[in-house]
């Protein structure tokens, strides 16, 4: 499959920007798959707005490919098939998580394209000790089969830095549907914008933020890139986020505020970089920044709990638990910003969500 191949309203969704949560993977008490929530969860998404799901990524716990788990697959095949029927008639781009060495990574994609998804979201987190040049190869390869999207993943979390002269190649890859930037780190996110626009591939690569800290800074910043053959002026247009797994209806309300006020021309209200600053402490908080991130998996769950929309916070691995500490937070920034969460819509869905 090539970007090329893709429905015309799904591409057109994806340039203008769009919510791409991150799929968590719903356990029961004894750790063992739970479909009902799985379900869920994928029809929660659909239904708050989001133009996309990520499937198979560090939300969902890499954990689902080790031996003896074994959920890559029956998890990506249960979301698509649920998110076919739940999505049917609007335009919404299924995404996987693509991990791995290259025989790894191609084994998933032909996997994932064989059961409707229509992207890759590429990690590189196995290829810490290759060169550049042997990253874009394998880049290259997953592109043969479907259209990828890069991922510049933070070190925190397992990611590496990939310097200024690995996204300029990388942005030469004809198959490359859009980035999402992680990196944390202004310079860093600066590094891709600048090679996609010196690459001449600004209108064929679409930025989405995976920034968690910086969302609605990202979403609201024009980039003015100074090329070989003049100015180039692109976006971060959408937002492909582990945050937005939670509160993801107030998440889609958000970022159509945002887009109103860009396609307006409007000078850009202070209240809307204020609520910027609110996100982001939600964000430190579901993430466990104070903690190096070691809740940030039970810190989304723990969200979704308190909808209904898990049972529980359990992950694969047992010491993956929320914080000392997190779960107090997490009832601060309730407090503190109503006006941001989605229980109200949640309640009023839940059910018919739950129903198989």
């Amino acid at each position: 499959m090539k970007v090329s191949d893709l429905p015309a309203d799904v591409l057109a969704q994806v340039r203008r920007g769009t919510v791409i949560p991150a799929l968590p993977l719903a356990l029961d008490a004894n750790r063992r798959f739970d479909e009902r929530h799985q379900k869920a969860l994928c029809r929660y998404y659909v239904a708050a707005g989001s133009g996309g799901l990520a499937v198979g990524v560090h939300s969902t716990q890499f954990e689902i490919r080790d031996p003896g788990v074994d959920l890559f697959e029956p998890v990506l095949a249960l979301a698509a098939e649920t998110l076919d029927a739940a999505a049917a008639g609007k335009p919404f781009l299924k995404v996987a998580g693509v991990c791995g060495r290259t025989e790894q990574a191609l084994r998933e994609a032909t996997f994932a394209s064989g059961v409707g998804y229509q992207a890759a979201l590429l990690s590189l987190a196995a290829l810490k000790d290759e060169s550049i040049d042997e990253m874009v190869a394998h880049c290259r390869a997953v592109a043969e089969v479907m259209p990828i999207i890069g991922f510049y993943l933070q070190p925190a979390v397992g990611g590496r830095v990939l310097p200024y002269s690995f996204w300029r190649q990388f942005a030469e890859i004809e198959n490359v549907l859009a980035i999402k930037m992680a990196p944390f780190n202004r310079y860093q996110t600066l590094d891709v914008v600048r090679a996609v626009c010196e690459a001449g591939r600004a209108a064929d690569i679409t930025l989405y933020t995976g920034n968690d800290d910086n969302i609605v800074a990202d979403l609201l910043t024009t980039y003015r890139i100074q090329t070989a053959n003049g100015p180039v002026e692109t976006r971060i247009k959408g937002g492909l986020l582990g945050h937005w797994a939670v509160w993801t209806h107030k998440a889609v309300e958000l970022l159509d505020e945002l887009h109103a006020v860009l396609d307006a021309g409007d000078t850009i209200p202070a209240e809307l970089l204020t609520r910027g600053i609110e996100v982001t402490d939600t964000n430190a908080v579901f993430f466990d920044a104070a903690n190096a991130f070691h809740g940030c998996i039970p810190g989304i769950h723990e969200v979704l709990r308190r909808q209904g929309l898990l049972p529980g916070t359990w992950c694969l691995n047992p010491a993956e638990v929320l914080s000392p500490g997190q779960s107090e937070e997490i009832d601060r920034v309730y407090a503190a910003y109503p006006h941001l969460h989605d229980d109200a819509f949640v309640t009023a869905n839940l059910a018919s969500w739950l129903a198989d």
